[in-house]
Protein backbone atom coordinates (compact mmCIF):
# COMPACT_ATOMS: atom_id res chain seq x y z
CA UNK A 1 0.00 0.00 0.00
CA UNK A 2 1.57 3.38 -0.95
CA UNK A 3 1.67 6.03 1.79
CA UNK A 4 -0.06 9.59 2.05
CA UNK A 5 2.22 12.30 0.87
CA UNK A 6 1.74 13.67 4.28
CA UNK A 7 3.77 10.81 5.79
CA UNK A 8 6.34 10.72 3.02
CA UNK A 9 6.99 15.05 4.17
CA UNK A 10 6.71 13.67 7.73
CA UNK A 11 9.55 11.36 6.81
CA UNK A 12 11.68 13.74 5.21
CA UNK A 13 11.64 16.04 7.97
CA UNK A 14 12.59 13.08 10.22
CA UNK A 15 15.46 12.29 7.82
CA UNK A 16 14.25 8.54 7.50
CA UNK A 17 15.70 7.41 4.29
CA UNK A 18 12.81 5.63 3.70
CA UNK A 19 11.17 8.97 2.48
CA UNK A 20 13.35 8.00 -0.56
CA UNK A 21 11.71 4.65 -0.99
CA UNK A 22 8.03 5.47 -0.83
CA UNK A 23 8.63 8.51 -2.92
CA UNK A 24 9.94 5.82 -5.62
CA UNK A 25 7.22 3.53 -5.13
CA UNK A 26 4.32 6.25 -5.22
CA UNK A 27 5.68 8.60 -7.95
CA UNK A 28 8.56 6.47 -9.92
CA UNK A 29 6.54 5.80 -12.77
CA UNK A 30 5.72 9.79 -13.16
CA UNK A 31 8.99 10.97 -12.74
CA UNK A 32 10.15 8.19 -15.45
CA UNK A 33 7.47 8.77 -17.83
CA UNK A 34 8.72 12.76 -17.71
CA UNK A 35 12.39 12.20 -17.41
CA UNK A 36 11.65 9.90 -20.64
CA UNK A 37 9.19 12.61 -22.49
CA UNK A 38 12.07 14.93 -22.97
CA UNK A 39 15.24 12.40 -23.23
CA UNK A 40 15.81 10.30 -25.72
CA UNK A 41 18.17 7.61 -23.89
CA UNK A 42 16.58 5.70 -20.63
CA UNK A 43 20.21 5.72 -19.01
CA UNK A 44 19.68 9.96 -19.08
CA UNK A 45 16.20 9.45 -17.26
CA UNK A 46 17.37 7.11 -14.52
CA UNK A 47 20.49 9.77 -14.07
CA UNK A 48 17.96 12.61 -13.90
CA UNK A 49 15.41 9.93 -11.31
CA UNK A 50 18.22 10.17 -9.03
CA UNK A 51 18.55 13.54 -9.40
CA UNK A 52 15.07 14.02 -8.14
CA UNK A 53 15.38 12.20 -5.26
CA UNK A 54 18.65 13.82 -4.11
CA UNK A 55 17.23 17.30 -4.30
CA UNK A 56 14.30 16.37 -2.24
CA UNK A 57 16.31 15.22 0.36
CA UNK A 58 18.27 18.30 0.11
CA UNK A 59 14.63 20.60 -0.36
CA UNK A 60 12.67 19.07 2.50
CA UNK A 61 12.88 20.18 4.90
CA UNK A 62 13.27 23.52 5.00
CA UNK A 63 10.91 23.46 2.24
CA UNK A 64 7.23 21.69 2.96
CA UNK A 65 5.48 21.25 -0.28
CA UNK A 66 1.45 21.99 -0.55
CA UNK A 67 1.09 19.28 -3.28
CA UNK A 68 3.90 16.64 -3.67
CA UNK A 69 3.03 15.59 -7.16
CA UNK A 70 3.28 18.43 -8.52
CA UNK A 71 6.46 19.55 -6.70
CA UNK A 72 8.26 16.24 -7.83
CA UNK A 73 6.92 16.37 -11.12
CA UNK A 74 8.09 20.40 -11.09
CA UNK A 75 11.42 18.76 -10.03
CA UNK A 76 11.55 16.32 -12.41
CA UNK A 77 10.77 18.41 -15.24
CA UNK A 78 13.22 20.87 -14.37
CA UNK A 79 15.87 18.42 -13.96
CA UNK A 80 15.42 16.96 -17.73
CA UNK A 81 15.26 20.41 -19.48
CA UNK A 82 18.93 20.75 -17.63
CA UNK A 83 19.70 17.68 -19.33
CA UNK A 84 18.66 18.33 -22.56
CA UNK A 85 20.31 21.30 -22.66
CA UNK A 86 23.80 20.35 -21.36
CA UNK A 87 23.70 17.11 -24.09
CA UNK A 88 22.50 19.55 -27.11
CA UNK A 89 24.96 22.08 -26.24
CA UNK A 90 27.97 19.95 -27.65
CA UNK A 91 25.68 18.96 -31.13
CA UNK A 92 25.94 20.69 -34.16
CA UNK A 93 23.42 20.69 -37.05
CA UNK A 94 20.52 18.28 -36.76
CA UNK A 95 17.41 18.56 -34.72
CA UNK A 96 19.34 20.53 -31.65
CA UNK A 97 16.42 21.95 -29.06
CA UNK A 98 19.06 24.73 -27.99
CA UNK A 99 21.98 25.53 -30.00
CA UNK A 100 24.13 27.12 -27.68
CA UNK A 101 24.95 29.00 -24.86
CA UNK A 102 24.23 32.58 -26.29
CA UNK A 103 20.95 31.47 -27.67
CA UNK A 104 20.24 30.66 -23.79
CA UNK A 105 21.32 34.16 -22.61
CA UNK A 106 18.62 35.96 -24.59
CA UNK A 107 16.19 33.58 -22.79
CA UNK A 108 14.68 35.18 -19.57
CA UNK A 109 15.84 32.40 -17.26
CA UNK A 110 15.39 34.32 -13.99
CA UNK A 111 18.93 34.83 -13.28
CA UNK A 112 18.34 39.19 -12.97
CA UNK A 113 16.09 41.00 -10.89
CA UNK A 114 14.66 41.69 -13.39
CA UNK A 115 14.28 38.74 -14.96
CA UNK A 116 12.93 36.92 -11.85
CA UNK A 117 10.37 39.37 -11.64
CA UNK A 118 9.25 39.01 -15.52
CA UNK A 119 9.49 35.43 -15.04
CA UNK A 120 7.14 35.62 -11.68
CA UNK A 121 4.35 37.81 -13.39
CA UNK A 122 4.29 35.33 -16.22
CA UNK A 123 3.92 32.65 -13.84
CA UNK A 124 1.32 34.69 -12.37
CA UNK A 125 -0.46 35.34 -16.14
CA UNK A 126 -0.72 31.85 -16.60
CA UNK A 127 -1.66 30.27 -13.23
CA UNK A 128 -4.56 32.98 -13.71
CA UNK A 129 -5.36 32.06 -17.21
CA UNK A 130 -5.09 27.92 -16.15
CA UNK A 131 -7.21 28.83 -13.09
CA UNK A 132 -10.02 30.94 -15.33
CA UNK A 133 -10.07 27.19 -17.79
CA UNK A 134 -12.54 24.19 -17.72
CA UNK A 135 -11.42 21.68 -15.11
CA UNK A 136 -10.98 18.97 -18.23
CA UNK A 137 -9.43 21.81 -20.50
CA UNK A 138 -6.70 22.91 -17.63
CA UNK A 139 -5.53 19.13 -17.38
CA UNK A 140 -5.10 18.54 -21.26
CA UNK A 141 -3.14 21.43 -21.40
CA UNK A 142 -1.31 20.78 -18.42
CA UNK A 143 -0.68 16.90 -19.42
CA UNK A 144 0.83 18.78 -22.79
CA UNK A 145 3.12 21.49 -21.70
CA UNK A 146 3.72 20.20 -18.47
CA UNK A 147 4.58 16.98 -18.20
CA UNK A 148 4.90 16.42 -22.21
CA UNK A 149 2.84 14.37 -22.94
CA UNK A 150 1.71 13.38 -26.55
CA UNK A 151 -1.59 13.83 -28.00
CA UNK A 152 -2.50 10.42 -27.92
CA UNK A 153 -1.31 9.62 -24.65
CA UNK A 154 -3.92 12.70 -23.55
CA UNK A 155 -6.38 10.97 -25.78
CA UNK A 156 -6.11 7.65 -24.15
CA UNK A 157 -6.23 9.28 -20.55
CA UNK A 158 -9.14 11.37 -21.43
CA UNK A 159 -11.10 9.45 -23.95
CA UNK A 160 -11.06 12.99 -25.51
CA UNK A 161 -10.44 12.37 -29.32
CA UNK A 162 -6.88 13.20 -30.73
CA UNK A 163 -8.36 15.70 -33.09
CA UNK A 164 -10.25 17.71 -30.15
CA UNK A 165 -7.27 17.98 -28.02
CA UNK A 166 -5.58 19.35 -31.04
CA UNK A 167 -8.34 22.79 -31.60
CA UNK A 168 -8.64 22.44 -27.60
CA UNK A 169 -4.72 23.22 -27.14
CA UNK A 170 -4.69 25.92 -30.31
CA UNK A 171 -7.42 27.54 -28.53
CA UNK A 172 -5.76 27.89 -25.50
CA UNK A 173 -2.63 28.89 -26.64
CA UNK A 174 -4.27 31.81 -28.36
CA UNK A 175 -6.10 33.11 -25.69
CA UNK A 176 -2.97 32.60 -23.39
CA UNK A 177 -1.27 34.56 -25.78
CA UNK A 178 -3.82 37.04 -25.99
CA UNK A 179 -3.12 37.45 -21.80
CA UNK A 180 0.04 37.71 -22.04
CA UNK A 181 -0.25 40.71 -24.30
CA UNK A 182 -2.54 42.08 -22.58
CA UNK A 183 -0.07 42.17 -19.65
CA UNK A 184 3.06 43.41 -21.89
CA UNK A 185 5.02 40.20 -21.29
CA UNK A 186 4.43 39.54 -25.45
CA UNK A 187 5.42 42.34 -27.51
Amino acid sequence: MKMDDKRIIDLFFARDEACLREVTKKYGKLIMHIAENFLSRREDAEECFNDVLLELWNRIPPETPGDLRAYIAAIIRSRAIDKLRAESAGKRGGNVLIVSDELLSDLPDGTTLSEKYESTLAGEVVNRFLESQEKSDRAVFVMRYFLMESIKEISARTGFSEGKIKMLLMRMRRRLEEELRKEGILL
